[in-house]
């Protein structure tokens, strides 16, 4: 988990100061990948919107139309929007090998998104909780804007239906749903380790499964969302051009800053969409770089537990910060969008799986389903569903054959704090943090560890001091 963090981080981060560029980039009466007729331009270019530039301001959509001075009706074409991506914000190179020069604008917004990540990170989730309420919460607001936009326009109901009509034929491809599967992992944030991480500030009795529907939920039900909005303008797109919809539709990159901004240079005001669509992009992806870097410095802090450390949790944040922004400069330099691309498949598409699947086997059948099941009751206060036991043991890990007796749960094991300590994991006396033991041939190997922990923790029972994800720290006292 902290491996694929680490790479996610990296790498999102550029992906952020991308969308940083095109938002100060929109801040212009005329979005610049509008025409053809730009330095970074080939001959090859042909623009939606025309090449003269008939009306700057675009006051109204008559004045877009009227300016159009060839329909391109064919399914190849090179757009002003990719080539300024690839020509000019990019300005990439012949293959992965050859770095060629660092894009200076790139890397100054990198370390603008870095700054910006740190600063609502200064004083970890107290700090970043806040803004998280703003960050969650705009973006909806601006969808909600573009999907009313787009839904008055031209050609908005094709690409609707478009958007909602299956492809039956592709249902037996395993690639789309080893597509699926990846993609619903990286939405949901599952084996990141942030969803570990942010669940450990909870108090120990917070209703876990609520909060679980709730998420899948709104993720799922945002996703669809989005996808009218997107659609819509493609659907728009597509009519003007006089093609079908899957001709302009893209995915990736090639969606947020290829085919989308072209679709929005022919809105009147087409800057004002430009900078919501951007700063829509920009708050989306800080919510998640958030749970990132919290997650990496939760993750050092913990592991290395001493006073100092807890008590400067902010240099740890800057530190990281820093590690993060040098490792990304690569990845501003021509060659960049290859190794962001390597780096996107590596970390957040089946790897994601794949450690899900082993923490699904592992919690199942090494430390065994029905101690899980009854601690989720203890903190819940009420057993899971039948259907969440079933899927959680059979359906989720899929095929396993079940692991007897390979690995045995610590002792020690149980909630954090000794006022959770109930049910099983009661304590036998005020000095002693004694589990009861799971299996009756763990019983005497667990009692013969606590004994030798118990003159240990006399000295220290009084001393503990709460760290960052809920665990308890046993500091030597200073003299």
């Amino acid at each position: 988990m902290m491996v694929v963090s680490t790479y996610i981080g990296i790498y999102y981060n550029v992906v952020i100061c991308i969308a940083f560029y095109y938002f100060f980039m929109s801040m212009t009466n005329l979005l610049p990948w509008t025409y053809c007729n730009n330095p970074w331009n080939t001959p090859d270019c042909v623009g939606v919107a025309g090449t003269t530039r008939a009306n700057a301001t675009f006051a109204n959509m008559s004045a877009v139309v009227s300016g159009v001075t060839e329909i391109v009706n064919r399914t190849k074409r090179t757009s002003p929007s990719e080539e300024y991506w690839r020509n000019y914000v990019l300005n990439v190179s012949d293959g992965i090998g050859n770095f060629g020069e660092v894009r200076l604008p790139i890397l100054g917004c990198l370390a603008v998104s870095w700054v910006v990540v740190f600063l609502c990170l200064i004083r970890g989730v107290k700090s970043s909780g806040k803004v998280v309420y703003f960050t969650a919460t705009f973006p909806y607001v601006v969808l909600t804007i573009l999907f009313i936009r787009g839904i008055t326009l031209d050609g908005a109901v094709s690409g609707i239906k478009y958007y909602l009509t299956p492809q039956w034929e592709k249902i037996l491809d395993a690639k789309v749903w080893g597509d699926a599967a990846s993609q619903i992992f990286y939405s949901l944030g599952c084996a990141w380790g942030g969803l570990i991480t942010m669940a450990s500030y909870n108090k120990f009795h917070n209703n876990c499964f609520r909060d679980s529907i709730i998420i899948s939920v709104t993720n799922c039900g945002t996703s669809v969302y989005a996808g009218f909005v997107i659609f819509s303008i493609l659907g728009f797109m597509a009519n003007h051009l006089g093609v079908d919809v899957s001709e302009v539709a893209d995915h990736g990159p090639g969606l947020a800053f290829v085919a989308y901004p072209e679709a929005l240079t022919l809105l009147p005001i087409s800057p004002l969409w430009s900078l919501l669509f951007f700063f829509m992009l920009i708050l989306l992806g800080l919510g998640t770089q958030f749970c990132l870097l919290e997650t990496l410095v939760t993750a050092v802090v913990d592991e290395i537990g001493t006073d100092w450390i807890i008590k400067n949790k902010t240099y740890v944040t800057l530190g990281v910060a820093i590690i993060g922004f040098l490792l990304g400069v690569p990845l501003t330099s021509q060659a960049g969008i290859y190794w962001l691309l390597l780096m996107d498949n590596y970390a957040a598409s089946f790897s994601l799986v794949v450690i899900s699947c082993i923490m699904c086997i592992c919690i199942m059948y090494v430390y065994g389903h029905k101690n899980y099941f009854r601690d989720v009751e203890m903190m819940l206060g009420f057993p899971p569903p039948i259907f969440f036991r079933i899927c959680w043991r059979y359906v989720s890990p899929f095929i396993i054959t079940r692991l007897k007796n390979s690995v045995r749960p610590d002792p020690d094991w149980g909630p954090a704090l000794q006022e959770h300590r109930k049910g099983r994991y009661a304590t036998m006396g005020p000095e002693s943090v004694e589990v009861c033991p799971l299996k009756e041939e763990l019983r005497d190997e667990g009692k013969e560890k606590l004994k030798e922990k118990e003159t240990e923790k006399k000295d220290e029972i009084g001393l503990t001091i709460p760290g960052s994800n809920g665990s308890t720290l046993n500091p030597t006292p200073s003299a």
